[in-house]
Formats: structure tokens, C-alpha cells, sequence
């Protein structure tokens, strides 16, 4: 659905971990069980939001079971969703048929080794069977497969005109999100949260296509692609005030709905979508950086300028961000392609963090940074968010 960075275990408090996890795996062995081995090719981070609000819903619609050893894992068992969840199905269905969008998409446009006739006409093989995939099961859940279907080719009429505004090109993507996340309340049984998760999907939506569009700005811009903000003349400063209007909203729509345990959604929707949105812009080489409004809110401290292949001079020789290199966290904000969900509040810290070693309150970001606006919306700027919001289950052994 949206994205694909691997996160760090060891930068998570270990429970919000372990039903991440459940949901990712849930996935994955959902995609196996209903369609196949190839199908867990579409397995992403961002699409196991779907699964995520079904269960912070209503914990009975979504059974867990426990799974055999995976090579992902460590060779580890693990407790993940079960595929008899509907959460799982329609996340799973969801995925499916995103990727067969997109994938039709790229070989429509000839992109790369698309331009291929042999791999166009595999690619579009495998396409065709996601989509028949993802559309029986939509149809089992009654989830209407066509509303998925039409946004994808929306987008491409919508690309080819002129003379749209930004968030002209935006609306196919929020309309997408917008309906399965409100279907997500159908699921759960829970039909009075469908108006505020299409809500925050529409916001979740916006930003998802904003932050792609900045992300591969210069990449586009070099290279003759079509970018959203070059397309309609939006600088980064205008896309940062939509960004921020949209982060508004999501944050609102969020707190209207019901949840039985809200936590996994406050941490993915709600810091690490906001903390994304903070480090693309300011990591952006035409956009403003240091302090003020579009300064990075980093959960280690501030971020060192270090260049390619170099790294802290107590660590020589090593990234350190893991073997994967520097990663930008994010609750899935790629526009049907890519980006991360890192899920923590920053609890472990590095050894070259300046609040490594610190109290619970110095590490805990959610404390660094609550200024009367946490996620939970009932902070009053105690300082103290892990109590005050709930926002995480602390097992660090400390006092808090």
C-alpha cells in the first residue's frame, strides 16, 4: 500500500513493538494463506494500518494465533494476526490491489526495465492476478474493490490535465485511504467511527501524496518527471502549510473516533506521521533547516552533518542508524510506494545521543516535546507524557 523501510527493533518500547509486529507478520501469512506465496511480495509496512485500526477498535475482530519460526524473524516463533481476522484480509486485499495499480502504472509509463516487452507482459500478468486477488476478498468483506480501482486511474487522468490545483491532484489518493479506513469501523462493528476515519484518511491521504511529492522533487526535477509541485508551481513553503493543515486534521479526526486501545494508532498516525513530515522538509536540500518551524524533531538528539560513509568519531567505521543506514521514520508516507514506520517514543537511545544514560522523562520524546498538544489531546504540558497521554507501555524498569 504505502511503504517499505525496515524499522529498529531496539528503537521501540517493546510492547508497541511486539503488536507491530503481529500486524506486519499477520499480513504477510494472511497474503500467503488466502492468495498464495508470490502474493507477500506486496507485504508493506504502511498497509498494516488497516489491520491496526480494526483491532484498536475491537481487540474480538481480530483473533491472534501463534506462528511457526520465520528466517525474518530469526528464526522465531511469534503471536501475529491470524488471517481469519477481517482487519488482516482487507489490509491484505488493500495491498493487492494498490500493487496492481501501481504496477500497471509503471507499465503503462515504460519505466525502467518496464520498457521491457517481456517484463511489461509478465508484470502485467501478475498484475491482473492481484487485482482478481484483492477483489474477491474486498467483495467478501464488502469492501468495494472499485473505489481503489477508479482513484489509481483517476490520478492518471488527473496528472495529464492542466491547470489543477494541488490538492486537485491529491484527491484521488485521500478518496483511496478514506474508504478503507472507514471501513475499518464497519469491520470492528463500530459504524459511528466511519465519518472520522474517513476523515483521517483523507488527511492521512493528502500527506501520504505531499511528502512523496517533496521527497522526489529533485529527483523529478532532474530528470524531467512529473512532480505534483512542480506541476501545479507549489514551493515547499506552501506545501508545508497544507502538510501542517493536514496533520491538524488527522490528529482532530483521530480524537473523535472510539478506540479500545488507541496507543498503536497514536504512535503510527499520530508523532511518527508528524515526525516524517518534520525531517523530509527539513532535510530538504531547497528547503529551510536548523531551528524554527520546519526543524527536524529527532527522538536521539540532534542529527550530526556527517557525510557519506562517515560516521560518529567514537564509532568509526559503523552507521549509526544500524546496517541499513540513516533512516527516515514515517507512518507510511509514500504515495502508494514507500516510506517507514518507526515506531518509538525513544526510550533506548544510542550511545552518541545526548540523552543516553538520561532519566526516563529526558529520553522519552513524547516528554521532551509536550507542550499542551499531545497526541491523547488531554495534556496540559506536564512534562510527563508517557503517564499523562498513555502514548506508550514503559518496561524500561524506571519509575515512570
Amino acid at each position: 500500500m504505502f511503504g517499505l523501510v525496515r524499522p529498529c527493533r531496539h528503537g521501540m518500547c517493546a510492547s508497541l513493538f511486539k503488536e507491530w509486529m503481529a500486524h506486519l507478520c499477520g499480513l504477510c501469512l494472511t497474503l500467503r494463506t488466502e492468495h498464495g506465496q508470490a502474493s507477500r511480495l506486496v507485504t508493506n509496512y504502511d498497509g498494516l494500518l488497516v489491520s491496526v485500526l480494526v483491532e484498536a477498535q475491537s481487540r474480538d475482530r481480530s483473533p491472534h494465533r501463534k506462528a511457526g519460526p520465520c528466517a525474518l524473524r530469526g528464526m522465531r516463533t511469534a503471536e501475529v494476526v491470524d488471517a481469519k481476522a477481517e482487519g488482516a484480509r482487507l489490509a491484505a486485499a488493500v495491498s493487492l490491489l494498490l500493487a496492481a495499480g501501481k504496477t500497471r502504472d509503471h507499465v503503462a509509463d515504460r519505466d525502467g526495465a518496464y520498457a521491457r516487452r517481456l517484463v511489461a507482459s509478465t508484470a502485467g500478468r501478475v498484475a491482473s492476478r492481484w487485482d482478481e486477488a484483492g477483489a474477491r476478498t474486498s467483495v467478501a468483506l464488502g469492501f468495494d474493490p472499485a473505489v481503489l480501482r477508479d482513484a489509481v486511474e483517476r490520478q492518471t487522468l488527473l496528472e495529464a490535465a492542466s491547470g489543477l490545483a494541488l490538492l486537485d491532484l491529491t484527491e484521488p489518493t485521500e478518496t483511496a485511504v478514506a474508504a478503507a479506513f472507514a471501513h475499518t469501523a464497519v469491520l470492528a462493528g463500530r459504524p459511528g467511527n466511519s465519518e472520522p476515519l474517513a476523515e483521517a484518511g483523507r488527511f492521512f491521504g493528502r500527506l501520504a501524496h505531499l511528502i512523496d511529492a517533496v521527497e522526489d522533487l529533485e529527483a523529478d526535477r532532474a530528470a524531467g518527471a512529473y512532480n505534483p509541485l512542480l506541476a501545479t508551481g507549489t514551493d515547499l513553503t506552501e506545501a508545508r502549510r497544507h502538510c501542517d493543515a493536514a496533520l491538524h486534521g488527522l490528529r482532530l479526526a483521530l480524537a473523535e473516533a472510539e478506540f479500545e486501545d488507541r496507543r498503536l494508532v497514536s504512535a503510527l498516525l499520530g508523532r511518527e506521521v508528524r515526525r516524517s513530515v518534520d525531517q523530509v522538509f527539513a532535510g530538504h536540500p531547497q528547503g529551510p533547516g536548523g531551528p524554527g518551524p520546519y526543524g527536524p524533531q529527532q527522538p536521539y538528539g540532534p542529527q550530526q552533518p556527517y557525510g557519506p560513509g562517515q560516521y560518529p568519531p567514537q564509532y568509526p567505521g559503523r552507521p549509526p542508524h544500524g546496517p541499513f543506514g540513516p533512516k527516515r521514520p514515517g507512518a507510511g508516507l509514500l504515495c502508494l510506494a514507500g516510506s517507514a514506520i518507526f515506531c518509538t517514543c525513544g526510550m533506548w537511545q544510542p550511545p552518541w545521543s545526548p540523552h543516553n544514560g538520561r532519566s526516563c522523562g529526558d529520553r522519552c520524546w513524547c516528554s521532551r516535546n509536550c507542550d499542551g498538544g499531545c497526541d491523547c489531546g488531554d495534556c496540559s504540558g506536564c512534562g510527563d507524557c508517557c503517564n499523562c497521554c498513555d502514548c506508550c507501555d514503559c518496561d524500561c524498569g524506571c519509575d515512570c
